[in-house]
């Protein structure tokens, strides 16, 4: 398998399938299925039974959908959506814009 990109909280933009042209905060990626969940993105309804223990009420819920990986790109903050590349700065890989070149990763 090969390695996943994109990551928890970046900011994507679906290129492909219904909800094309959305952008979003990635919510959870799953790698080793080749997945991603976004932020009000490939929304379904959900039946959900109602559980007084937990204090859920029953009815139709939405929640979010995992979409394939290859229909999103990463958006960098100067060009828009991207394509990356990885560059060793420092003693760190970092993920760079294709474009501009600028660091996508976040500094801690």
């Amino acid at each position: 398998m090969a390695t996943v990109d994109i990551r928890h909280n970046d900011i994507v933009k679906v290129i492909a399938g219904r909800d094309k042209g959305k952008q979003g905060r990635v919510l959870r990626a799953f790698p080793e299925k080749g997945k991603v969940l976004i932020e009000h993105v490939s929304v379904v309804k959900k039946n959900v039974r109602p559980n007084p223990q937990k204090q859920i009420k029953g009815g139709i819920a939405e929640q979010e959908s995992p979409i394939a990986i290859s229909n999103v790109l990463l958006v960098c903050a100067t060009c828009g959506p991207v394509r990356l590349r990885h560059e060793v700065r420092g003693e760190k890989k970092v993920r760079v814009c294709a474009k501009c070149g600028t660091t996508l990763d976040k500094e801690k």
